[in-house]
């Protein structure tokens, strides 16, 4: 395991907060391998001796990956708003200590999600300027042209700025809906449903089904497994579609510098 800045080692470890073991550091508390350390110190926490007042955390960090099939319904977050008695992801993981959840869903959809105890994982997957992939299956209003889907892959408008390049394939359609696939490497806020209202097709139903190349398979709702090393590198790998979202986003470039 690559060696890590002792403090977030020891926030991992439940000592304390990230900003509070920095405190600890500072005071002289924290020893590896026998010797008091500086803030900014790196450890292995499988192969090195950590102590902090005397009493050792090596090892005491196992990272843990699970992947859960999101209800209709559930909150992602892992705790709920004061008020809000609506159940979370959390909830549905009976494993202890802190997990950080990657790639939330609103309430309304379903699917794919993913809970660590590793920030920096959470962070790789879920910033877009990793380019990390993520896969959705789309039921949206009426029939949806395929003028409008290339409206779509091309991004359209949302706030202030144009939304990311993604990649888009009707699976299916008829006058009443559109079933889609939906790949981006981009997730903000209800993103999927107010582009597609906004090109007048609300969504009816939306599913993640996988993050990179990691899928649902027959996970039933509600349902979690902890990740094991050849299903983390499937989530770590990006969909084939990034090929064709990184040239739409080149050929957008150019066109705008016309």
């Amino acid at each position: 395991m690559p060696q890590q800045r002792v403090q977030k080692i020891m926030a991992q470890a439940d000592i304390a907060s990230r900003r509070k073991c920095e405190e600890i550091i500072r005071q002289g508390r924290v020893r590896v391998n026998g010797s008091v350390i500086e803030l900014g110190a790196k450890a292995d926490p499988q192969t090195d001796v950590i102590l902090v007042d005397g009493q050792r955390i090596a090892n005491a960090f196992k990272p843990v990956v699970i992947v859960v099939n999101k209800p209709k319904g559930v909150l992602s977050t892992t705790k709920a708003e004061s008020g809000d008695e609506r159940p979370t992801i959390r909830e549905l993981v009976e494993v202890s200590g802190h997990l950080f959840t990657i790639g939330r869903l609103d309430a309304d959809s379903e699917g794919l999600m993913v809970l660590t105890n590793d920030g920096e994982l959470a962070n790789k997957i879920s910033h877009p300027r990793y380019e990390h992939t993520k896969t959705y299956k789309v039921t949206v209003k009426n029939k949806l042209s395929k003028e409008t889907a290339d409206t779509w892959e091309r991004g359209v408008w949302l706030d202030d700025s144009r939304s990311a390049a993604c990649s888009l394939t009707i699976l299916q359609r008829n006058k009443r809906s559109t079933i889609l696939r939906v790949v981006m490497v981009e997730g903000r806020k209800r993103q999927i449903r107010r582009i597609a209202a906004s090109l007048g097709h609300p969504v009816i139903r939306l599913v993640r089904t996988h993050i990179g190349q990691l899928g649902l398979g027959t996970l039933r709702k509600g349902a979690w497994y902890q990740l094991d090393d050849n299903e983390l590198d499937a989530m770590l790998t990006p969909a084939p579609e990034l090929v064709q979202i990184r040239r739409k986003r080149r050929e957008r470039k150019l066109k705008s510098q016309r």
